[in-house]
């Protein structure tokens, strides 16, 4: 495998970008929402991804966070992808699609595993996920390699909780409100813990307490809109030995109490709209 310099081929992918596409009159949510119902119900959707609809909520999600087919737009640290796969077909021919990834480390055989999975994905849906452009995301490591005020809307789905065990919550903040216009909305979706219970500021047990993370992106710069129950589970009980892990899809507990898991399904879960001000 040649070497290659971790944030080349970040940066390269950065300059591409030139902020909101033509267009002068973004999408209704009425056309937006019909976007989504095709992607949603598109073949090029693996089954796996569609048994989580019922947990995740994309449509009422995306909706609630003001996304528009005529946006630039970053997901942070994707992961396998479940997010990008709806993201990159609506924002395809008019928007653009940016994801925040951790630069490859080829010392690190799970970091190269990583990035070439995700990469066969995009490869493997040319019509579909194509254009999506990878930037480098590394918290306190190195910058956010997308244009200053650039972006309209940033997501960011169960990565506060990582943020905070690795103590570089104020870095990411701080990356994002350097490349988010003016106005743009910042998105966050991530495990509610226990509001009974003392703030964990590592968040061990990978759940996060809301008015916790409101308070620290506030601080950040960033303005509360909107908060919604979308992602809401009351049946989440989040007082598991193996902490959020234990509920699906990780079910880190393996065949032990399985199938009271699945019956709980995906995890409590806040979801907060902010905004940059003007």
């Amino acid at each position: 495998m040649p070497r290659r310099k971790p944030w080349i081929w970040y940066t390269t992918a950065a300059l591409m970008v030139a902020g909101l596409s033509g267009c002068a009159t973004l999408s209704t949510r009425t056309q937006t929402a019909a976007a989504l119902d095709s992607v949603l119900a598109s073949p090029h959707r693996p089954e796996t991804d569609r048994a989580r609809d019922i947990h995740r909520h994309p449509k009422e999600t995306l909706l609630f966070f003001g996304l528009r087919p005529e946006m630039t737009v970053l997901e942070l640290t994707p992961g396998a992808g479940w997010y990008t796969r709806v993201l990159a077909p609506v924002l395809r021919e008019r928007g653009r699609l940016l994801v925040g990834f951790t630069p490859l480390d080829e010392a690190n055989p799970n970091s190269v595993r990583h990035h070439e999975g995700f990469r066969a994905m995009l490869a493997a849906a040319p019509g579909l996920l194509d254009r999506v452009q990878i930037v480098g995301f590394a918290p306190g490591r190195g910058p956010l390699t997308a244009p200053e005020s650039s972006v309209d809307l940033v997501l960011t789905f169960r990565s506060v909780h990582n943020w905070m065990a690795a103590d570089t919550t104020a870095a990411a903040l701080a990356d994002i409100h350097r490349v988010l216009k003016p106005g743009g909305v910042l998105g966050v979706v991530d495990h509610r813990a226990n509001a009974a219970l003392p703030v964990d500021p590592r968040a061990a047990n990978g759940y996060v307490s809301q008015s916790h993370a409101i308070r620290m992106i506030e601080e950040a710069g960033f303005r509360l809109v909107a908060t919604s129950e979308i992602n809401a589970n009351p049946q989440d009980t989040k007082d598991y030995p193996g902490g959020v892990w234990t509920l699906p899809p990780v079910l880190a507990e393996g065949e032990k109490e399985r199938e009271r898991y699945l019956a709980i399904g995906e995890s409590d879960r806040f979801t907060l709209k902010f905004v940059k001000p003007r």
